[in-house]
């Protein structure tokens, strides 16, 4: 017999991939709502296609002709009778003409209003909205500039070195450290084709580069009438090439006071704004100062270190919160109780899995699409799983991660387990006294690490 669905989404489309489908089916199907999956015919034996109750492709491999193309999106979900469209992350998760074209046929999209996304998913706009409320930025450029010379005179008038970013999108696409002025041309061009390619959206803009912050975010969940949890912070401060590796929750670099101030002013902002949904708001920390970066208007690759400290399933409430009906969980900052961390597991060589084995116990998870016989394919975001502990405490936490990691085997294709394994044990990082430049520091030593 049938599940009666607890939300008013009977059938919903996810117009997403890999791992994020995968959790965004499973928590349906608890929600008893059914799923349809997109496919490209790269990924025709993803795992999200076996678990969806129904599987549409799309089209091609590459992302260009599948993933990206909204009007094929949207006619899968009207054609299997869907009466939503979850974006997932990335992809097309914060394009705004996209979540419009859902909402003009009738479609409820899961993530925030269009015109939302349009203010906030362009990063340009979502500086200027933030310094309205009273949020500090980092100094850079008021808009997506326009050509070499445009660059030239920004950079000139910040101060290098600067940083590139996507005004789109994120993930650490379309991102460029530039040291010296002749060096922006050649970077410009790359960042915003990186952006195109990955976004749809070539747009870019310039701010001043901190050698070695934090990368904090908070995680934000809002019913769109003005009720806004905020679910504490993450310390995203492991990252290669603005990419980021390792996650925990709470931030070893936060205090009670900032973690306050912070919330204060993320509260203001997406109260004002009738925010909807799931979604985080990234600062840059140095020192006793925060600085705002960005709102993601989405939800996020790490979010599962934030529902194991407050015990929240943000899927199901994000749900909830965009389907008009009540978020199950208090306003404000809700407590957070113990320390988890998450590490991103990488392929670093497309092929078959040949043999996959997970790591298990209180306080493991795994979320991943991988299963001993599928294929990794060559087109996609490197990222294959997600490997998740809680503990008691950090140094707790930590054991734990170390332990899931040796036991996690992935055969037939080269990953990064040996690499994330070593960053764990390493004494700069069990200290939790680290930027957002740590990786660096580590990079020439895990090249021998395997």
């Amino acid at each position: 017999m049938a599940k009666k669905p607890q939300s008013k989404i009977r059938r919903l489309l996810i117009a997403n991939r890999g791992e994020i489908a995968v959790r965004i089916i499973r928590t349906c199907r608890e929600m008893g709502i059914e799923t349809v999956a997109v496919y490209s015919s790269a990924d025709k034996d993803n795992l999200h296609v076996k678990l969806a109750d129904q599987a549409v492709c799309i089209g091609p491999a590459p992302s260009s002709q599948s993933y990206l193309v909204k009007n094929n999106l949207v006619m899968a979900a009207l054609n299997t009778g869907c009466d939503g469209v979850h974006p997932g992350l990335g992809f097309l998760s914060e394009n705004a003409s996209f979540a419009a074209l859902v909402e003009e046929q009738g479609l409820i999209f899961i993530g925030p209003e269009s015109k939302t996304i349009d203010l906030l998913g362009d990063k340009v706009r979502a500086r200027t909205t933030a310094e309205t409320y009273g949020l500090p930025v980092t100094p850079g450029t008021k808009d997506a500039v326009e050509n070499n010379q445009a660059a030239i005179d920004a950079a000139k008038g910040l101060g290098f070195p600067v940083i590139i970013k996507a005004a789109a999108g994120g993930g650490g696409k379309g991102m460029r450290i530039v040291r010296k002025a002749e060096e922006l041309g050649e970077n410009l061009s790359i960042a915003s084709r990186e952006a195109e390619s990955n976004f749809a959206d070539g747009r870019v803009f310039i701010e001043r580069y901190l050698e070695n912050p934090r990368h904090v975010e908070l995680q934000i969940l809002a019913d769109g009438r003005g009720k806004v949890s905020i679910l504490g912070e993450r310390d995203c401060s492991v990252q290669k090439n603005h990419q980021k590796l390792i996650e925990e929750s709470p931030s070893p670099g936060v205090d009670d006071q900032m973690r306050q101030k912070m919330a204060q002013g993320a509260t203001g902002l997406f109260r004002e704004l009738k925010y909807r949904g799931a979604g985080t708001i990234e600062f840059l920390v140095e020192g006793n100062n925060f600085y705002f970066m960005e709102v993601n208007a989405r939800v996020q690759v790490e979010h599962p270190v934030s529902e194991y400290v407050t015990g929240v399933d943000i899927i199901r409430q994000q749900i909830l919160a965009c389907t008009g009906e009540d978020m199950e969980i208090p306003e404000g900052s809700l407590p957070l109780k113990g320390w988890s961390v998450e590490c991103r597991i990488n392929a670093q060589s497309p092929g078959k899995v040949l043999r996959l084995d997970v790591p298990g116990g209180p306080g493991v998870r795994f979320d991943s699409f991988l299963y001993t016989g599928c294929t990794v394919p060559p087109h996609y975001d490197s990222m294959l799983a997600k490997l998740i502990v809680y503990g008691d405490n950090r140094e707790r936490a930590l054991a734990k991660m170390d332990r899931a990691l040796g036991e996690l085997r992935v055969e037939g294709i080269n990953t990064n387990i040996a690499q994330q394994k070593w960053i764990i044990n390493n004494e700069v990082f069990k200290s939790g006294n680290f930027g957002t430049s740590f990786y660096g520091t580590i990079e020439g030593e895990l090249e021998h690490v395997r």
